[in-house]
């Protein structure tokens, strides 16, 4: 089992926050003879669908001295998680939750928006003080 990111409670009570329930703590992602495990599951259900809206969130603190090589890391675990998820269980979206001073100091940069826009990532910003989601970025 991984080590909670230093982040991991604050993010799940901001999804409590939203009316969001969480599913798994952590969520098991299980494909031939691939196990890993992303930090949680959440679902909120919707009123026109019975089924509600799913989420897989992966965690990320970027604490390392090199925010880019921070980067490197979590994009490929959020491609390998998106992936593995698509081929078991497609109707979970994974996003990528990180605290807002990381994506105003690292994600609005010009070069890591035009590598998220081309990979897709899927992003909450949290304020991990307040424990309080700021944003969604589809």
């Amino acid at each position: 089992m991984p080590a909670k990111d230093i982040y991991h409670d604050a993010v799940k009570n901001a999804l409590i926050k939203d009316d969001w329930t969480i599913t798994a703590d952590p969520y098991r992602i299980k494909y031939k003879d691939a196990e890993l495990f992303a930090d949680l599951a959440a679902e909120k259900p919707i009123a026109a669908e019975r089924s509600g809206h799913k989420i897989v969130v992966e965690i990320k603190s970027f604490l390392s001295p090199s925010p880019m090589r921070d980067f490197e890391i979590a994009l490929g675990q959020y491609i390998l998680y998106r992936n593995l998820i698509n081929l078991t269980e497609p109707e979970y979206q994974i996003y990528l939750a990180i605290k807002d001073s990381i994506y105003v100091n690292l994600f609005e940069r010009d070069s890591i928006k035009d590598i998220t826009k081309i990979n897709k990532l899927l992003l909450i910003v949290v304020d991990m003080e307040q424990e309080e989601i700021l944003q969604w970025i589809n």
